[in-house]
């Protein structure tokens, strides 16, 4: 219960915006070639910085019966995915982190803020 209120505290004090702060830092870097995968890392690491979630979200390990499935990787073509980032994803994954910051900072929208940032990479360059 205390490490629940401690990470409540975190989110209303500091890591709202402390996490608008990381997005901004994070974005500027995916538009260099040499700081692109430094931005991405950080992006998947967003939730963490906001709530101190202490593990990064996994959308490709499903558990069933107790067994584990790992999905299959990104089947998009490197340079359709290219093409994409220079045309759409450079520009509409800021609106996209904008949108999912303010949700997150609001009461009712957290949850789907989150599922928001769960998806930066896609939004960003049709990765998983």
């Amino acid at each position: 219960m205390l490490k629940l209120l401690l990470r409540i505290g975190w989110f209303i004090f500091v890591g709202s915006w402390i996490g608008q702060i990381w997005l901004v830092i994070a974005w500027v870097l995916n538009l260099t070639i040499i700081g692109f995968p430094l931005g991405m890392w950080m992006l998947s690491r967003l939730p963490q910085v906001m709530t101190l979630r202490s593990e990064p979200f996994n959308l490709g390990v499903v558990q069933k019966n107790g067994e584990i499935y790992v999905l299959q990787e990104n089947s998009t073509p490197f340079l359709l995915r290219v093409i994409y980032f220079l045309l759409v994803g450079w520009w509409f994954s800021f609106i996209w982190l904008q949108v999912a910051w303010w949700l997150a900072a609001s009461v009712i929208g957290i949850p789907f803020g989150f599922l928001m940032f769960e998806r930066t990479n896609q939004i960003t360059t049709l990765g998983k």
